[in-house]
């Protein structure tokens, strides 16, 4: 009853993000083609599928990455709040509501109250006690605070592999972000950890859009309210996670990808 409730406010919530026709190439190669999707607010969006298949570059194209590598190119059209994101002036103000986690956490050479203090910096906060309560708010939604608050001033980098994650996650958060997006953050992640940073975002959802890109798809079902299928650069289909998994699929390779007969 409860993943139906959540079903159907999904489908009434606004639409975070609008994918009309994108077709992504990196040089004469196309990383993916023709991908129509529409993302809502305050929804888990998974994305699943095999290598390559063009998961991350959707992601890059989202959070215009494309300006940084000028053998990427961007075709179609991508809203996000209802505006056209090739034709904005301020790609930075745009960047400034999306989150991203990489698979590999990246940390700053920074104490960890600094990593997440920076972007907060950045924006233009410099009074100590709003630092203060930014830190605490977003260490501890990244379920990190009652591991680290007695070293705050200690180096990020000398936390564990799943700390740091977490840490990178606080650092995203700390952008107070509408867009949060993951690629595939529990490839270096213990599976407790694991465990910890999913019961993270199913209660971030309440405040944001969350894209999860995953090689998991267990995690994909336990997390995403709906998913879309990535298959050798296309979207093969989208729709409710469950309904993937146990209802009818209008390509039988997803079936096939959920059961584990290919990955």
């Amino acid at each position: 009853m409860v993943e139906t409730e959540q079903v159907a406010v999904a489908e009434e919530a606004p639409v975070k993000l609008e994918i009309n026709d994108l077709t992504i190439k990196y040089g004469q190669h196309t990383a993916l083609k023709e991908v129509n999707l529409e993302i809502r607010e305050h929804e888990v969006f998974g994305i699943i599928g095999p290598a390559n298949a063009g998961k991350t570059s959707f992601l890059k194209s989202i959070n215009r990455m494309d300006t940084f590598d000028t053998n990427m190119s961007v075709e179609g059209q991508i809203k996000f709040n209802g505006l056209d994101i090739q034709n904005l002036q301020n790609i930075y103000a745009l960047r400034s509501r999306i989150g991203v986690v990489f698979p590999l956490p990246v940390g700053l050479p920074l104490t960890i109250y600094e990593n997440v203090a920076l972007s907060p910096r950045l924006r233009g906060i410099n009074s100590k006690s709003e630092l203060d309560i930014i830190v605490e708010r977003c260490l501890t939604r990244a379920a990190l605070w009652d591991e680290v608050k007695d070293r705050l001033n200690s180096l990020g980098s000398l936390l564990s592999g799943g700390q740091q994650q977490r840490l990178t996650i606080a650092r995203a958060l700390s952008q107070d972000p509408d867009l949060l997006m993951l690629d595939e953050f529990s490839i270096a992640v213990d599976p407790v950890t694991t465990m910890r940073i999913e019961d993270v975002l199913k209660e971030l959802k309440k405040d944001m859009t969350i894209i999860l890109v995953t090689n998991l798809v267990q995690q994909a079902r336990r997390l995403a309210d709906r998913t879309a299928f990535f298959l050798e650069n296309e979207c093969v289909e989208v729709g409710n996670t469950e309904d993937l998994f146990t209802g009818e699929v209008k390509d039988q390779r997803t079936r096939d990808y959920v059961e584990g007969k290919f990955g």
